[in-house]
């Protein structure tokens, strides 16, 4: 598997992102959707990959700088035949590695507070992040999660 940078220009990108925001809004009420359409992810803030396993597309994340210190990670997702394959744990490796490499000190993530979300919950537990209050503009939720990890 390859980790790249992707400017979301192509067509398979732009589909999976869609089905990732379909399935969120079929889990999570509306006014507590945190996930970014294609437009948020192309801002300059925000630094997107793509993992890529030999010619398939197997998943995603994205991570969004709050700060000079503080960064998000955003859009995280594995091609569902490919859950529990490793896809996640080496991407989001690969995102802690990029934003220690950018300077930041602090990251932070919302996900779902239901069980749907357990698995992507104990993955960033996993990787050392606690649960913390809410950050940046989030409000308190009882569909979300927060987290964050010092690096």
């Amino acid at each position: 598997m390859k980790i790249v940078v992707d400017d979301l220009s192509g067509a398979e990108i732009a589909a999976f992102l869609d089905e990732h925001l379909e399935e969120m809004r079929s889990i999570t009420p509306l006014e507590s959707k945190h996930a970014l359409d294609l437009d948020a992810l192309r801002k300059p803030e925000v630094t997107f990959w793509t993992v890529i396993d030999g010619d398939a597309l197997v998943g995603c994340g994205a991570l969004k700088r709050l700060d000079t210190e503080h960064a998000e990670v955003k859009s995280m997702r594995t091609r569902p035949v490919r859950k529990r394959s490793g896809v996640a744990s080496l991407l989001l490796e690969h995102i802690i590695t990029e934003a220690k490499r950018m300077g930041f000190t602090r990251l932070s993530l919302e996900t779902g507070s239901d069980e749907f979300f357990l698995p992507a919950r104990k993955l960033y537990e996993k990787f050392g992040f606690e649960y913390c209050e809410p950050f940046s503009d989030y409000r308190p939720d009882p569909y979300s999660a927060f987290m964050t990890k010092t690096l």
